[in-house]
């Protein structure tokens, strides 16, 4: 019955959004390698999604999204896939991606050298000022979208500024560390780096203790965890969900929706 459920959720949704009615916001879901997507961007958008993921190379001075050098197309850019269709949107909905929705997050993997990257994308990043969270003396004014800055990054660089337009991803050992909730707001890991285990099927119940404990100390300190290389599955996700991970990775767009629609207080959770 349960899984009845998620599949009529996930056949209605295409429906309501032919009827013109908003998604529910989702700010726990997140769309891995969003580009890769029939629609890159309105595909997650249409499924509410709260976070959505874009991989970045610098080639001949333009910000080309893809995951590998050898994919970039000259009209698949930055601005073009994401910023441009954003800014549109946030005009279009009363300054939010969805509209009386929450602030929504742009994380951008950066695949190319990190200080030289960084440079083009704060130049790119200052054009859309108006819908971004942007950061003060570390302090975040809070926009219509997040820009969140992962992959080859360039911290040094970052920390020094006193106006950014985006915020760095962070790892587990940066809740140990000295970097601020204003410069590294959440983190992104690998599974299998930070528990010495692969995980590929079920649940891994011996992780849960230190998992459990590795949220809380982000959550004391203001900032998200997110977790790669899980399974891509309703088990995994259930399992994170119920140990507090606030982002939670998918290549299957409407059937992470309908997962976390099915759940209790989903919407901004």
């Amino acid at each position: 019955m349960k899984i009845l459920r998620l599949v009529s959720v996930g056949l209605l949704f295409p429906l309501a959004v032919a009827l013109g009615a908003e998604p529910a916001p989702l700010v726990r879901a997140h769309a891995h390698n969003d580009y890769e997507h029939t629609r890159p961007l309105l595909d997650a958008l249409d499924c509410g999604f709260g976070s959505i993921e874009a991989d970045i190379h610098l080639v001949d001075g333009k910000l080309l999204v893809a995951h590998d050098r050898k994919a970039v197309k000259p009209e698949r850019t930055l601005e073009a896939l994401y910023l441009d269709p954003l800014r549109e949107r946030v005009k279009r909905n009363g300054g939010r991606v969805y509209r009386g929705g929450p602030t929504i997050t742009l994380l951008i993997d950066v695949k190319t050298e990190a200080a030289a990257t960084y440079a083009a994308l704060d130049a790119v990043l200052k054009n859309y000022a108006s819908m971004l969270t942007v950061f003060r003396q570390g302090v975040a004014e809070t926009g219509a979208v997040t820009v969140i800055v992962s992959g080859a990054r360039a911290p040094a660089v970052m920390a020094a500024q006193d106006l950014r337009y985006a915020a760095m991803d962070g790892r587990i050992e940066d809740l140990t560390g000295k970097t601020t909730s204003g410069l590294v707001p959440w983190m992104s890991d690998n599974w299998q780096k930070v528990f010495q285990a692969k995980w590929t099927e079920g649940v891994p119940e011996a992780a849960l203790p230190r998992l459990r404990d590795i949220v809380q100390q982000a959550h004391a300190q203001g900032r998200k965890v997110r977790f790669w290389n899980t399974p891509d599955t309703p088990a995994a996700w259930r399992f994170l969900f119920e140990a507090g991970v606030d982002i939670i990775n998918t290549d299957h767009l409407a059937e992470l929706q309908a997962f976390l629609l099915a759940q209790p207080a989903h919407v901004g959770k």
